[in-house]
Order: C-alpha cells, then structure tokens, then sequence
C-alpha cells in the first residue's frame, strides 16, 4: 500500500505495560504493519519521531518530569493525531500518587531518608530531568484520541491503530474498551 499512514510511539512515566499490550497483538502486527509504516518506538533502534512527522504519535504514560514533558511537546508538534494510550497517560495513573508530597519531599525519602541509603544526596545536575507533579498527558498537550485501561487489551489498540490507518477516529465504545 504506497503512501502509508505513518506512526511513532514513545513512553513517559509508566511500567512499559501498554507497549507490551501492543506487542500482544501477535500476529495481528502483520496485518497493522501492512496498513502503516512505524517510524519510531522505545521498542525500536528509532527513539524519536521524525522532524517531518507523522500521522499517529502515541504515548504511554503520564508527564512526571521535564524529559517527559519535552518528549510530549516534541510528538504533539510533529504527530497529526496524539494517542494517549492507557490509564497513566489518559489520567495520570498510579505515578500520580507521588503527588500527595512535594518534589522536594519524594527526592529526599528517595535519595537520603530510605533504609539501604548510606551518605545519600539528592542527584543534581544540569543533564538531570527536573521532576514535576505527575499529570496525564492531556494536562500538558492536547490529545486527540484516549485510550483507557491499564492497559488497553491487545484488542482495544489494534482496534483503534486499525481505525487511525483507515483514517477514521475509533469509536471506542463498551465492545471495545476493556476494564480490568
């Protein structure tokens, strides 16, 4: 098929599960990679999308630090469609549960106050993400497509990567979402 949607896929603040539920398509992957072309994953040698674009840009995770919410900037300004794919990018997830602290007070218990640290500090350095409250990507970039659950079955995200190469926005109705 010439002229195949393009997509790209990258993963913030998360447990990599939802990447794993897209590999869980098995042999489905086949018939997706007949309908687009995947230009860059954290599951492949390509980290980041190309400076011309692509048509679907989906991330896993929820926005925690300033790596992260370069990366989410960075797939919004290059994607036409930006999926949030699973619960942490879609609402923040379980990473958000940092947030009933402060930066200040996770990086302290984290890096001085844990029972196995000796002489500890917290890291600083200019290369170092910042950390940030954790927020769902929607909080940071817009979204166009939400794809709930944690994670999404392997069903619900060929589904709507199938949807997305035809050109049509999946209608992501009670057949097609899984809740766990």
């Amino acid at each position: 098929m010439p002229n195949k949607p393009t997509v790209a896929s990258d993963w913030l603040a998360g447990c990599a599960g939802c990447h794993m539920s897209l590999l869980d398509i098995d042999e489905r992957i086949v018939t997706l990679l007949e309908q687009v072309s995947l230009h860059a994953t954290p599951i492949t040698d390509l980290k980041h999308p190309p400076e011309s674009g692509v048509d679907v840009g989906i991330l896993e995770g929820c926005v925690n630090n300033s790596t992260g919410e370069h990366v989410a900037r960075q797939m919004r300004a290059r994607c036409k469609v930006l999926v949030a794919l699973g619960d942490c990018a879609v609402f923040g997830g379980v990473p958000t549960l940092r947030n009933g602290v402060s930066c200040r007070e996770a990086l302290r218990r984290a890096y001085i106050e844990t029972e196995s640290t000796a002489e500890g500090r917290v890291p600083n350095d200019p290369e170092l993400a910042v950390m940030q409250d954790a927020r769902a990507l929607d909080q940071v970039v817009p979204v166009d497509v939400h794809l709930p659950g944690c994670p999404p079955s392997a069903d619900t995200i060929f589904f709507a990567l199938t949807e997305l190469a035809a050109g049509r926005k999946p209608a992501l109705t009670g057949k097609h979402l899984d809740w766990h």
